[in-house]
């Protein structure tokens, strides 16, 4: 068996927290954890947790950050995240229906 391979980042496509994923709040922001591959990943602000965990509501990841309010002088640092969960299975594509 494979394992699955990490889609590549698109913030103009829809995204979403991985299904297997659970994300626990802490003070600095939060703790991800993905159940298949058991990597632990922290976010750090709360910030880049509303965009996270609010990903599925919006029709893409550029959208997210719009709708979280993210300064656009800070939005390339966030997409720069959300690529690097997206690398590391934490969210996933979802399908645009």
């Amino acid at each position: 068996m494979t394992a699955p391979v990490a889609a590549v980042f698109d913030p103009a496509l829809p995204w979403q927290k991985a299904r297997s994923v659970a994300l626990r709040p802490e003070p600095f922001g939060a703790l991800v954890y993905h159940f298949g591959n058991r990597k632990l990943s922290f976010l750090k602000s709360k910030m880049l947790v509303a965009v996270v965990t609010s990903l599925a509501e919006h029709p893409s990841a550029e959208a997210t950050l719009v709708a979280c309010g993210v300064p656009e002088t800070q939005r390339s640092s966030y997409l720069k995240a959300l690529a690097d969960l997206a690398r590391s299975q934490m969210i996933e594509l979802r399908s645009a229906s």
